[in-house]
């Protein structure tokens, strides 16, 4: 699991303006709440007092109270106030990590990390969303008890689709017509599928030539994937899932449908079913993967051809984890319940004195 990349923390329908959220991921906790002006914010979960869920507490004033003692944190993660100290300032230390936020796409969007900003992957850009001629739906939540690198590697794999999904009628992937290109924080593979089989697939009316048929899919940052299907030259399917890493063996999927196609709103209900159920398939496979999480070294599997796109999104990782950007997950299992560990926020490069103790981090190269 990386730091500084944008991370789903919950919904912009979940997130009222009278009551906190909590969140987990990262194998840490986070606490999202509004300000008297509706802005979201986003802060570690402990109360550097003794430990209270500040999930747990209230929202005052625009602010988070601890439910323990009622210290109250302000959006930027200050403490501004402790009832028992009768007025008196808070100490310094008085802090709580926050992190920059981005509301879009119905979803409250938090950068957790402490890389400056100039520095920072972008948000990832939905180009069709709220375009003329496109249609989202309404962002779906999907909860797998599987590793998130795992559901990555499964979306950017175009083989498996002949198998997994047989109701789509996917023919053999023509591995001669497999495409992977790089991009900006990630890469890409477009698969060339050719005529599905008859009398099998879904949508059959909107399918166009043999030779206009076919899938791209794409990674950015290590959660996020995104799946473009053409139906027809004309029809296609765009699928975003901002993926979750709830620990090292589940994950909770954000999931946003476009289409061109199909436009009328009564349809959304069928391509909702039709999208939950398709994840279904994938997941029936990817929860009985072992090891659950990916090998620390290809040696461990047999990669041929068609794992072209799994061997690049890897490699992207390997490169993250070479900037010290990969957080020591063992260490972190090892010292669960002894230590409170924070993602360390930009803030921190401002100021010193913090009191919950940073993630540990693989070594950079």
């Amino acid at each position: 699991m990386y730091i500084n990349f944008w991370y789903p923390i919950c919904t912009s329908e979940e997130l009222k303006a009278d009551a906190p959220v909590q969140s987990d991921l990262l194998g840490l906790g986070f606490v999202a709440f509004r300000d008297q002006a509706g802005a979201p914010h986003v802060l570690s979960n402990v109360c550097v007092h003794r430990g209270g869920a500040l999930s747990k507490g209230k929202v005052v004033d625009g602010g988070i109270a601890c439910p323990y003692h009622g210290w109250r944190y302000a959006g930027d993660g200050r403490c501004t106030a402790i009832p028992s100290m009768n007025g008196d300032k808070p100490p310094a230390r008085a802090k709580v990590d926050s992190y920059p936020v981005q509301e879009k796409y119905g979803i409250v969007f938090a950068f957790l990390g402490d890389a400056p900003e100039e520095e920072r992957p972008p948000l990832y850009e939905i180009e069709q969303f709220r375009q003329d001629g496109w249609r989202e739906s309404e962002v779906m939540i999907v909860n797998i008890g599987a590793y998130y690198q795992r559901s990555v590697e499964n979306g950017l794999d175009p083989v498996h689709n002949q198998f997994v999904h047989p109701l789509q009628g996917a023919p053999a992937v023509k591995m001669d017509q497999l495409e992977t290109s790089q991009m900006p924080w990630g890469s890409k593979m477009y698969a060339y599928m050719g005529q599905p089989e008859v009398g099998k697939t879904r949508m059959a009316d909107l399918r166009g030539k043999p030779e206009d048929l076919g899938a791209g899919s794409w990674h950015y940052g290590p959660n996020v994937l995104i799946t473009s299907i053409d139906l027809s030259a004309e029809n296609n399917i765009t699928q975003v899932f901002f993926e979750a890493p709830v620990d090292e063996s589940h994950t909770k999927i954000y999931f946003v449908n476009l289409r061109n196609c199909m436009m009328d709103p009564a349809m959304d209900g069928k391509m909702r079913d039709v999208n939950l159920s398709i994840v279904a398939e994938d997941q029936r496979v990817l929860e009985n993967l072992f090891p659950v999480r990916t090998p620390e070294t290809t040696t461990r599997e047999i990669l041929i051809g068609g794992d072209e796109s799994v061997v690049n999104y890897r490699n992207w990782l390997k490169k993250w984890e070479n900037l010290g950007w990969r957080m020591d997950t063992r260490t972190m299992r090892d010292n669960y319940g002894d230590i409170a560990y924070a993602i360390p926020c930009p803030g921190r490069r401002r100021s010193g004195n913090w009191v919950l103790d940073p993630v540990p981090l693989m070594p950079a190269e």
